[in-house]
């Protein structure tokens, strides 16, 4: 049991919304990501991911139509591994064009 975030009152752990007052007892963030058009299949399959505030950690799910196929959560920590292996990789710095131009002259700037 938890105390509402509502009214105070004291709430079980699997209700979702406070029965007194309906306040949610969840503070999450969802989104949903289609499946890829370039494959076969995946226009019917999407990826819902949640984002747990108050509970430390992230849940996704393979969803197929309108079934889910797979659920894994992972913990806040793993965030970080999570967005370095999906960031984009770094772009190579281009020089400047005063950078070029000292280096056409050689000059070191």
């Amino acid at each position: 049991m938890h105390e509402c975030t509502g009214c105070g009152a004291a709430v079980d752990r699997t209700y979702r919304f406070c029965p007194w007052c309906a306040a949610p007892q969840r503070r999450k963030l969802v989104e949903l990501f289609p499946g890829s058009t370039r494959i076969d299949g995946d226009t019917a399959r999407g990826l819902r991911v949640s984002r747990y505030l108050d509970e430390g950690h992230v849940r996704f799910s393979v969803w197929d139509g309108e079934r889910v196929d797979a659920v894994v959560s992972i913990e806040d920590a793993e965030l970080d591994r999570l967005r370095r292996l999906l960031a984009p990789p770094p772009r190579p710095r281009r020089a400047s064009l005063l950078d070029r131009a000292a280096e056409r002259v050689g000059l070191r700037l």
